[in-house]
């Protein structure tokens, strides 16, 4: 008897634990190199968030505030298997919105401002050394 629920139990953790999730943002190198000076960044002195093209999932973006820079990926956390790109929400401009389910953004620490968005953003490590910034992972 002790077998059959020992084998029972085995079975059951076996299959509750080997489960894939597939809402996660992949993990993608990334290696964003430029100077303070460039004109693609002159927004950020405002507060403004700079999207960038070609890296990480879907993007980067960049976000300034209190004299520190945040970088994070432009891939929405709800859904991403679509990779929808997240827009700037111009009338506020700290927040963002997923235009696939609606969902918003805080730039201040990349957390969910409004449903369905559950998850933080996916956030990079940012160096500023000079007149570099650099983004990585």
């Amino acid at each position: 008897m002790k077998k059959v629920i020992y084998s029972i139990l085995f079975a059951l953790v076996l299959f509750t634990s080997c489960g894939k999730e597939d809402n996660y943002i992949p993990e993608v190198a990334v290696n964003f190199t430029t100077q303070l000076t460039d004109p693609r960044l002159s927004g950020l002195v405002s507060g403004t968030p700079i999207f960038i093209n070609g890296y990480g999932v879907a993007g980067l973006i960049l976000y300034r505030s209190n004299g520190r820079y945040m970088a994070y990926d432009r891939c929405s956390t709800v859904n991403p298997q679509q990779k929808c790109a997240l827009i700037n929400d111009e009338s506020q401009g700290i927040t963002v919105t997923d235009p696939c389910s609606g969902a918003k953004f805080l730039l201040l620490d990349g957390s969910p401002a409004k449903a369905p968005a559950e998850k933080y953003l996916k956030q990079y490590t940012v160096a500023v050394t000079l007149n570099t910034i650099t983004v990585s992972n």
